[in-house]
């Protein structure tokens, strides 16, 4: 008797359940790809400037293998990584005051790819010049260093940030990259295995807070007891991506309004969100993605001058420290982002109305991808450089309620 088998899938099973697929236009970021190409567009933090050196290093960005180093006259190089002469890599190269030979047969590239020398030969090349190793451009800003991959003719001024800018005299800019999560200054965390899009979409999912920050977690010491307060949550367009509004009426009868930004491409700024201390938020976050299935953190932190990072605080565990139990009991951004996936399966998710900020940043971020495809230049890309300073909304602002004035 031949075996019959439903196709009724209301009871919930999971067997026969349709083939599952990530939204492959969002999410992948090599060349030639939708996103890929709109990602090319901007500039993208790829190292911090102080712990970039003469010794060649390996980078990856937007699924492209590179080569990344200082020469001797403190010019930053990025260039592809395979010799143009027989192919060895520049990882083993020798970087002087010029650029960097290759360990082979001794070709030296410049900062810019420009073949400089053939020491093999006669009077060091005559035909040098007819060379070029791919190279992209490099600026450096906040103490990042940043690359732009795009094509050359679109390319952008590097923007600045309003809250970064005008430093008083007891300040400076704390350029970071780690990925956070509590790692440490001993354990960073540099990448996270996970597609970008479902890192950077946490900024416009403010209800994942009071949950698996308060309510699951439980993590005190992390997070102010505010956050335990489901807010009333108002999203918006702006004129760089998406912001959200968080309104929570305080305890003592007055209000919070926190705001938290996300723009274009990977950018994002959130307020303080230990003590909430009142006013903008002083820094900027930048989610690079290293391939489809990595992404790692870039920050720029405007802090006192004698500011040297996040230090432990009594007997808190970091992150790298938990055991495999204690992540199953803590679980935080990193458990619940890395959890979706190496990319997360868009064709099972069940969108609720809590949902309007990742609806919001998705739907922008497809039109913009759109854009790119027609030609067009998408939103935050400047080539006036008049035009370069981006203002940020984000911040913690208090209210205080009529009954309590």
């Amino acid at each position: 008797m031949q075996q019959r088998f439903s196709t009724d899938y209301t009871e919930g099973r999971a067997y026969g359940r349709p083939g599952q697929s990530h939204d492959a236009q969002l999410c992948e970021v090599g060349p030639g790809t939708p996103c890929g190409e709109f990602m090319r567009r901007y500039w993208h933090p790829v190292w911090v400037s102080s712990k970039l050196g003469m010794r060649p290093q390996n980078l990856r960005i937007l699924g492209e293998d590179l080569i990344i180093f200082r020469d001797g006259r403190g010019r930053p190089g990025l260039l592809h990584p395979r010799c143009a002469h027989r192919g060895t890599t520049l990882y083993y190269g020798k970087v002087d005051e010029h650029g960097i030979r290759c360990c082979y047969h001794g070709w030296q590239f410049d900062v810019e790819g420009r073949c400089i020398d053939q020491p093999c030969e006669p009077q060091g090349g005559l035909h040098k010049n007819n060379v070029r190793q791919p190279w992209y451009p490099l600026q450096e800003l906040y103490g990042l260093v940043f690359a732009y991959l795009g094509p050359p003719d679109r390319q952008p001024v590097l923007p600045r940030w309003d809250i970064l800018e005008n430093l008083g005299p007891g300040e400076k800019i704390f350029p970071n990259s780690t990925s956070g999560f509590k790692a440490g200054p001993d354990h960073p965390l540099e990448v996270l295995p996970c597609n970008w899009l479902q890192d950077f979409e946490n900024i416009m999912d403010p209800f994942h807070v009071p949950i698996l920050h308060v309510s699951h977690s439980g993590r005190g010491e992390l997070f102010a007891p505010t956050f335990a307060i489901m807010p009333d949550v108002t999203f918006e367009y702006t004129e760089l991506g998406v912001l959200y509004r968080a309104h929570r009426k305080l305890e003592d009868g007055n209000v919070l309004d926190r705001i938290s930004v996300g723009m274009y491409p990977n950018v994002q700024s959130v307020p303080d969100g230990g003590s909430l201390s009142p006013g903008r938020s002083n820094h900027m976050i930048w989610r690079v993605p290293i391939d489809d299935t990595h992404v790692c953190h870039f920050s720029a932190l405007r802090v006192p001058k004698d500011y040297e990072g996040r230090k432990r605080i009594g007997e808190e565990t970091l992150w790298a420290e938990m055991t495999e139990e204690e992540h199953q009991s803590f679980p935080m951004d990193y458990e619940a982002q890395v959890g979706q996936g190496p990319i997360t399966l868009t064709s099972e998710e069940n969108l609720a109305t809590s949902d309007k900020g990742i609806a919001m940043l998705r739907r922008r971020l497809r039109e913009q991808i759109e854009i790119v495809q027609n030609g067009g230049d998408p939103i935050g890309v400047t080539f006036d450089p008049s035009k370069s300073v981006c203002k940020v909304e984000a911040g913690n602002f208090y209210q205080q309620s009529p009954a309590t004035a």
